[in-house]
């Protein structure tokens, strides 16, 4: 433990066990992300304008940047264990309000995976989604900490680790751009509809 993990952890981990609603708030961020982001995906494929190309690529990216970050996370913990704050704190001397295995803190997965999307989609994605993945991604990293499961570099690292994927998966965006022309196709989206096997553009 280090100094600027345990003081940050305190101030944000206190505010915890006091409000109600500002727990369950919490809980359901730093729990319900994953089943939050699987459904503005599967909205944002469905409800953007039908010949909206880019947009449906940038989520797309987004997806991979992701789990490329959740790969990456499995292979840093697996290499380096750090104890969780209710492993490493004393007993009554934190708030946890959700229930955990005491696996390696470090990086955060819930941090890595929700950055990797708000970066992911920032190039493509449509505007509604660049900011509102960014503000969710920030929150899901505070609510990590506030429930008590997560210290703050551990989502400073999720940060990272989120960045780095999509910088990969950008560089490899023209790679990508195929596969998701074939999403497109298999949905008659975009301008990558089937005509006897080819693409035409409508």
């Amino acid at each position: 433990m280090n100094p600027f993990d345990v003081t940050v952890f305190h101030a944000v981990n206190n505010i915890a066990g006091h409000q109600p609603l500002l727990d369950a708030i919490m809980i359901f961020f730093a729990t319900g992300a994953p089943y939050l982001y699987g459904a503005l995906f599967i909205i944002g494929w469905f409800v953007l304008p039908k010949a909206d190309r880019d947009g449906r690529h940038g989520l797309v990216l987004s997806a991979l940047s992701g789990v490329l970050a959740l790969i990456i996370n499995v292979l840093i913990g697996h290499a380096f264990y750090r104890p969780r704050p209710f492993v490493a704190l004393p007993p009554g001397s934190y708030h946890q309000l959700i229930p955990h295995v005491a696996d390696s803190s470090f990086p955060s997965d819930h941090a890595a995976g929700s950055f990797g999307f708000a970066f992911g989609v920032q190039k493509y994605g449509p505007r509604i989604y660049r900011y509102g993945f960014m503000i969710i991604a920030i929150i899901v990293s505070i609510a990590r900490v506030y429930v008590g499961v997560h210290w703050p570099t551990d989502v400073i690292a999720g940060f990272v680790v989120g960045l780095l994927s999509s910088l990969v998966i950008r560089r490899f965006e023209k790679k990508v751009r195929p596969f998701s022309d074939w999403m497109m196709r298999l949905f008659r989206m975009g301008n990558a509809l089937h005509s006897d096997g080819d693409n035409v553009t409508r």
